[in-house]
């Protein structure tokens, strides 16, 4: 594979199948005793805050022997104008890999393209390709495949929308998208997915979305720095509330995603977040296992 990690199309599908079966075996305490990583150092960059992805990263790192640095953006140069580049070639010299969580995309490469360390996309404001890796664990959990397992997505078309479109071309998953209209996932993203023969379908309906769904995933509708006109956004997602009435359109055994933290009581009730049907810790936790995996295929 590639030496960095900023989408999920930095993965093959074997390299995918190959992170989530490692994953299972980390999970279920199979995995090899010996620290594949001991006496690696490796950054964790957060300019966005952070519970799943900082935590488990943290511990991830630490029970694969290596020694986790956490930086504050507001503690290195960068704050007085050293420029990524320069960041990024200096960090290289003293660290094996970096986690990078930041706002704009275009950050994380040039970071990416100037490092001669691998480099872990944590999130940008386009991609969360680590939060698929766990969506794609969670899922083949509980439905024992990926493969024409038929995934409805209902809100805002963000970075966990884009990355769950990325993860269609990889594994044969079908993917409706419910979005309001002027709020769908990446145009470049979608495009790019459908070129490669993903089944990837974004629609404005989410009642007919749910027709046939084993899996129903929803996010905030406003996520972290963008709440320039939450208010007007969040009467156009009125309609798009995953709740009992919604959910009654999708498979009686449909299971519920949802990436965390909840906004509840706006895209997604406690009643249907707190059910039997929900595996959002499921989905949480398995951030720590598929993000083990990724770690030891992609430090060296």
């Amino acid at each position: 594979m590639r030496k960095d990690f900023l989408t999920l199309l930095d993965l093959t599908a074997q390299e995918l199948n190959d992170i989530i079966d490692r994953a299972f075996e980390y999970k279920a305490g199979k995995a090899a005793p010996a620290c594949p990583l001991l006496g690696k150092s490796i950054g964790i960059y957060f300019e966005k805050a952070s519970t799943r992805t900082r935590i488990s990263f943290q511990t991830g790192i630490y029970e694969l022997g290596a020694h986790a640095i956490y930086i504050n953006p507001n503690e290195l140069q960068l704050g007085r104008g050293e420029t990524i580049e320069d960041t990024a070639r200096v960090l290289s010299r003293y660290l094996h890999g970096f986690v990078m969580r930041t706002f704009a995309h275009e950050k994380l490469e040039s970071f990416a393209h100037n490092a001669t360390i691998p480099v872990i996309n944590g999130l940008t404001d386009l991609h969360h390709p680590c939060q698929a890796l766990a969506d794609l664990m969670t899922i083949k959990e509980k439905k024992g495949r990926l493969k024409d397992i038929h995934i409805v997505y209902v809100g805002d078309g963000n970075n966990v929308a884009n990355s769950l479109i990325e993860a269609a071309v990889l594994t044969g998953i079908n993917l409706v998208l419910a979005c309001p209209r002027g709020y769908e996932a990446d145009d470049n993203v979608y495009k790019n997915a459908l070129s490669g023969g993903a089944n990837v379908t974004i629609v404005a309906d989410p009642v007919k979305a749910m027709k046939g769904a084993d899996v129903v995933y929803t996010d905030v509708w406003i996520s972290m720095g963008q709440d320039e006109g939450a208010e007007k956004k969040k009467k156009a997602f009125k309609s798009y509330q995953l709740n009992k009435k919604l959910l009654s359109h999708a498979k009686t055994d449909a299971i519920i995603m949802h990436c965390l933290p909840a906004h509840r009581g706006e895209e997604i009730t406690d009643e249907i977040i707190d059910s039997a049907c929900s595996v959002v810790l499921d989905q949480a936790e398995n951030r720590l296992h598929t993000q083990k995996a990724l770690l030891e295929v992609i430090i060296k």
